[in-house]
């Protein structure tokens, strides 16, 4: 249904190299604790032994103008990479023979006069060096054999190397810590100390060594719990130390640990994937922010597929990046390497520079912001630890199906978040609807609070040919033979192939279907219907019997986003918000005070193709039609950054408007 507009934004261009120069912080003379932190930048360079030049050419001069020009609220410069060898003259470690400067502390002297917050990397886990000379600290694979990279937590490491070591750096009034290489790089532990306490806790006494063996996630479980010690262990211990000394484990508490946060860090922080990285921030961001902690996610400033060939972003393609971080409420970071001798190459302040304004003339309308409940993904972790073969592996492996479905969602723009089960627990109500997407495995007691939050007057969708069978006695359908690939599925006149196995199923009566199977890419090889919805208690209950989201990420097709929509409209007729005019906008809809906060991402660009390191041609797309539902008439309703007015009609509980042009990213705020 078409309805009448009016609005002019007569010349409005929201570019990022136009946008209004909003100012940055003025000069603070304490830095920012991380929790009030919004824009930073990383530096590292992982220091080998054989740099002998550390601090050569870099200068105050140097540093200073970074920060002047910049205006971070906080930096991350390097001090002990995964080679293990210090980039300053530690005492407790192992470094270079020689230095020509301490560059720990002249980027101490000359942040502390900005005001600047300063922070180490750190490799944590992963410590080449250390392990060269202590081969008993390490990790221990299957066959018995010492692992040269990664340490075993259940070692002297952290007390002997890591805890001193990061109490000498604090000596120099560094604000904390970003420890890298650390749950990304636990991987099961053999070693005699792990194998007895896998059997003191689950009274087994054969240790398990793959998937298939008996016992094999209680293994999990168990290194897991003791990776969570010692990242507690030496976190309470740098805060009994220096109490103002910030921690944070990369990736801890993150997609890659789906987990309740259950140790004492000040800030959960992440890097993003180098490539594709402007959907992966979608997706991790919706990770973190339900988390309850400070965080930000940080943007590889270069492409790169994890080799030695870096291409640098331009800054537009950064800050539709950092766009998907700052629409979930994040702080926002870009990493920049150093050069060998520690020194900053000035050469890219320029997008620096770009990259902040864009940031800061945002942070305003995005950092904290809440969202509004819409649409919950689940991220079961039950799910995901069935299905894991590690400690915290990254997750994009195991969870493509999610991945998948969260993209089709959000570009159907529907504000979506990614949810634990710690996150809906008492709560679901919340949600007008929860997606289950795709896992096998759920928790029976959480699996039947959303049964009982449909029953309540809820809205649940089910997708997969074997999550389904999870609710098999309330999906209104009886549940027949699986077919085995070499399908196609959609909507009439707009089907497309499929490999996946499907769960064929007869529709009781009173339960509506909808789309087809067929058997062929052919409308006359009709094999029944693709998706039911059926009424539950007050409720309603969707599913669809085929698995779509790792097949939509490997063969991304219309007929299945738009199938996907189809569905989702049965159970969620009325969203909050609905855009109308590009299928290429990303829409997250917060609340900041008494402000509701719609944030519109244009996501225009070349993402899945890994051949593809940098782009520019972010094209503009619009007009928009935007309709929010609301039950009266707002005040005003600006377009912002720029703060230009926005005409609109409200008619019942509808408000709509028109904007012209969106370029990147900009926020409509309703008061």
């Amino acid at each position: 249904m078409k309805y009448a507009f009016l609005l002019i934004l007569a010349g409005v261009c929201m570019t990022a190299t136009a946008q209004q120069r909003t100012s940055a912080p003025a000069k603070r003379q304490v830095p920012l604790r991380r929790a009030d932190s919004f824009f930073g930048l990383h530096f590292d360079f992982h220091a080998e032994k054989n740099d002998t030049l550390i601090g050569r050419t870099l200068t105050e001069g140097m540093i200073d103008t970074l920060l002047t020009r910049v205006r971070p609220d906080f930096i991350q410069v390097d001090c002990k990479g995964h080679q293990g060898i210090s980039s300053y003259p530690t005492k407790v470690g192992y470094s270079p023979d020689r230095f020509v400067k301490n560059t720990l502390e002249l980027f101490r002297t000359v942040t502390r006069r900005h005001g600047v917050g300063l922070y180490v990397h750190y490799s944590g886990i992963w410590d080449f060096e250390a392990l060269r000379h202590h081969a008993n600290w390490a990790r221990v694979d299957p066959d018995g054999k010492p692992d040269a990279r990664s340490m075993s937590v259940y070692g002297p490491y952290v007390d002997s190397l890591l805890i001193p070591q990061l109490k000498e750096i604090s000596e120099y009034g560094v604000d904390g810590v970003w420890v890298d290489g650390d749950c990304w790089a636990t991987v099961p532990d053999y070693s005699p100390v792990a194998q007895n306490a896998f059997r003191a806790e689950t009274g087994l006494q054969d240790v398990p060594r793959k998937k298939a063996d008996t016992g094999y996630d209680a293994l999990l479980e168990t290194q897991r719990r003791a990776f969570r010690r010692y990242v507690g262990h030496y976190a309470d211990e740098l805060h009994r130390y220096k109490p103002a000394f910030q921690v944070a484990s990369n990736w801890a508490f993150s997609s890659f640990m789906p987990e309740p946060v259950d140790i004492n860090v000040d800030f959960i922080s992440g890097d993003l994937a180098p490539t594709n990285s402007v959907n992966s921030a979608a997706y991790e961001a919706r990770c973190i922010a339900p988390q309850g902690k400070p965080w930000d996610l940080m943007a590889w400033s270069f492409g790169s597929n994890y080799d030695e060939v870096h291409s640098p972003k331009p800054a537009r393609q950064l800050c539709q990046e950092a766009a998907q971080v700052m629409a979930m409420g994040g702080g926002f970071q870009a990493y920049y390497t150093q050069q060998r001798d520690a020194s900053i190459k000035l050469w890219e302040v320029d997008v620096m520079e770009e990259l902040a304004r864009f940031c800061r003339a945002r942070q305003a309308y995005t950092h904290k912001a809440a969202p509004v409940p819409q649409i919950a993904l689940l991220y079961s972790s039950v799910g995901y630890k069935k299905l894991s073969t590690g400690i915290y592996p990254g997750s994009n492996g195991i969870n493509q199906a999610l991945i998948g479905i969260l993209d089709m969602l959000l570009y159907n723009q529907y504000p979506t978040e990614v949810l634990m089960e710690h996150h809906l627990r008492g709560r679901m109500q919340a949600y007008p609807v929860i997606v289950v997407p795709e896992w096998a495995t759920l928790d029976p007691a959480f699996r039947d609070e959303l049964v009982q939050y449909a029953r309540n007057g809820g809205n649940l969708l089910v997708i997969g040919s074997e999550a389904v069978l999870n609710f098999r006695d309330v999906l209104g359908v009886q549940l027949n033979d699986v077919v085995k690939g070499g399908l196609s599925v959609g909507l009439a006149n707009q089907i497309t192939g499929t490999p996946e196995a499907y769960q064929t199923f007869s529709p009781s009566v009173g339960t509506r279907t909808i789309g087809g199977l067929y058997r062929r890419r052919d409308m006359r090889s009709y094999v029944g219907p693709a998706a039911s919805v059926a009424s539950v208690g007050k409720g309603r209950i969707a599913a669809i019997y085929v698995n779509m989201g790792a097949n939509y990420l490997k063969r991304e097709t219309v007929q299945n986003r738009d199938f996907l929509k189809a569905v989702v409209r049965e159970v969620f007729a009325k969203p909050l918000v609905d855009v109308q005019g590009s299928r290429k906008v990303h829409v997250a809809v917060n609340r900041k005070g008494s402000q509701l906060l719609v944030n519109l991402i244009n996501m225009t660009g070349v993402h899945g193709n890994k051949a593809v390191h940098t782009y520019d041609d972010i094209t503009p797309v619009g007009p928009l039609t935007v309709n929010l539902r609301s039950p009266s008439r707002p005040k005003r309703i600006t377009l912002q950054p720029g703060n230009v007015p926005v005409q609109f009609t409200a008619k019942s509980d509808k408000i709509s408007l028109i904007i012209p042009k969106l370029d990147i990213h900009s926020v409509l705020v309703i008061e």
